[in-house]
């Protein structure tokens, strides 16, 4: 660790070490009144430069903005890791890309998932539908987030390690943009210019929005425009207005639709071009549709199916929204998985094999039989993932043992994986919520990459690495995201 970031071991049950901040131990513990300038310090800060959510009682209200969840200090991350998640971001776009594309996997991997999933199920109608009409669009235009964590070894060192990657509705690149100047600005204010200085800048936003401009330009119809499909409530409207800006400072018209809008006023025309409230569409943003809530009629599904249907470039498309199911995660860590879609480059296999934990298939048959039987024996060990994104879906401890047991003689199973539970570094930090107390908090954080590629047929027009996202939760917390209040967005400070 760098020596002006020392670590302290804190003295707890399993003599586990336990990570500062970069800021003198003595002081963090000690020095109370100037923890709470800090404070009032950094909430101004995050107001002052963005880092804002609508209020949960009144998500929708132009009346009611307060700062996004975040912590006082940046994080300490190994810098070695934090090089590796964004060297193997590249590697996960062209994995994903390449399993979208291969309709005879997609059918097999799923085919257990669909027979007891409705929600993964109604997605695959649609999916089989575009593909029996046929592909409109030759342009795909991927935005995923790859989020990992540092697990620790028995000799104490730490490796990365994936925990899924989100090929739909991948958020915070634009409040992410704007938490290391509030951390700077806590640290110069402390007296630490030193640290302050090497905090990371992050340009996430700006990298999204660069493939989705290059995305509109490559449709070819200068009037056309980009259309952010968003959900009814969205209190983290800020961070997508943050690629809205982004665009717009490019001249690219933006516009806001709900799904029901889309089924509503949207249609297509003899060349399967989308039209909404008359604009021509080049580009559809999803940040909604990856929850079963987000389709609460039929219409909603109609409308998805338009989208399909239609010539606009789909970010993502219903393949690569496919390709991000936890099924389909878990197939990926069998051997020769990978090695099949990535035979022309072997240095990306093993960069990516290198991050993954282990993932099992609990379908009815010995294999799944025998995992079930170990996680119930030991359910510290594993995490019960459905299919699901947005976070807080995941089934730890006692409960998983109790799902299980309710589950493993029937079919339902196959609607869920088992993963290997992570054991992160724990760390200590203040995490700054809406109205709460104030109080030093063992953490865990989690790290998250952004990743564009555009791919016109064959040909890779963009691939890139485009900024990171920190998030860090209370160990009291097993699971959940910003949005659902638990974790905070962070900085890594590289050590």
């Amino acid at each position: 660790m760098h020596s002006r970031l020392p670590s302290l071991s804190v003295p707890r049950k399993s003599d586990e070490e336990v990570l500062m901040p970069p800021v003198a131990a003595d002081e963090i513990l000690q020095n109370n009144s100037l923890i709470q300038n800090l404070v009032v310090a950094a909430k101004d800060a995050a107001l002052l430069l963005g880092v804002l959510m609508r209020t949960k009682e009144e998500p929708n209200s132009t009346e009611t903005t307060g700062y996004a969840p975040f912590s006082l200090f940046p994080s300490p991350v190994p810098k070695k890791l934090f090089i590796e998640a964004f060297e193997v971001q590249q590697d996960f776009n062209i994995l994903v890309d390449r399993v979208s594309q291969d309709s005879q996997f997609l059918t097999r991997v799923l085919a257990s998932t669909i027979k007891v999933d409705e929600f993964t199920a109604r997605l695959f109608q649609i999916y089989r539908k575009v593909l029996e009409e046929g592909i409109n669009q030759p342009i795909t235009l991927g935005i995923n987030r790859s989020d990992y964590m540092f697990d620790k070894r028995p000799d104490k060192s730490t490796c990365l390690k994936q925990i899924e990657i989100n090929t739909i509705a991948a958020s915070y690149a634009g409040l992410a943009d704007r938490v290391p100047d509030v951390h700077r600005h806590v640290l110069n204010l402390w007296g630490k210019p030193d640290e302050a200085a090497k905090i990371l800048s992050n340009n996430a936003a700006k990298g999204i929005a660069e493939g989705i401009a290059k995305a509109w330009h490559m449709y070819g119809s200068p009037e056309a425009v980009v259309v952010f499909l968003i959900e009814k409530v969205s209190r983290n409207i800020f961070d997508q207005r943050c690629l809205e800006m982004e665009l717009w400072h490019k001249h690219i018209r933006v516009v806001r639709r709900q799904t029901l809008e889309i089924n509503e006023r949207g249609s297509l025309d003899d060349h399967k071009r989308l039209f909404i409230d008359g604009y021509e569409v080049a580009v559809v943003y999803f940040r909604t549709g990856y929850c079963p809530e987000d389709y609460h009629s039929e219409e909603c599904w109609e409308a998805r199916l338009l989208i399909e249907r239609s010539k606009a470039i789909k970010c993502p498309d219903i393949a690569t929204h496919l390709a991000g199911t936890k099924k389909v995660q878990q197939e990926l860590t069998r051997p020769g998985v990978v090695e099949k879609f990535l035979h022309d480059c072997p240095i990306s296999v093993d960069r990516i094999r290198a991050t993954f934990v282990g993932l099992y298939s609990i379908d009815e048959g010995p294999e799944g039989d025998a995992i079930i039987a170990q996680a119930m024996e030991e359910p510290e060990r594993f995490v019960l993932k459905p299919q699901r994104e947005g976070g807080g879906n995941n089934i730890f401890g006692e409960e998983l043992r109790q799902l299980l047991g309710t589950i493993k003689d029937g079919p339902t199973r196959s609607a869920y994986i088992l993963m290997d539970r992570i054991k992160p570094q724990v760390l200590k930090n203040y995490l700054l919520h809406q109205g709460a107390a104030l109080k030093l908090s063992e953490c865990v954080v989690e790290l998250g990459v952004f990743g564009v590629y555009i791919r016109r047929c064959d040909e890779y027009v963009m691939n890139r690495s485009t900024g990171h996202l920190l998030r860090t939760k209370s160990t009291e917390f097993a699971d959940g995201g910003v949005s659902a209040g638990v974790a905070v967005l962070d900085t890594p400070y590289l050590t």
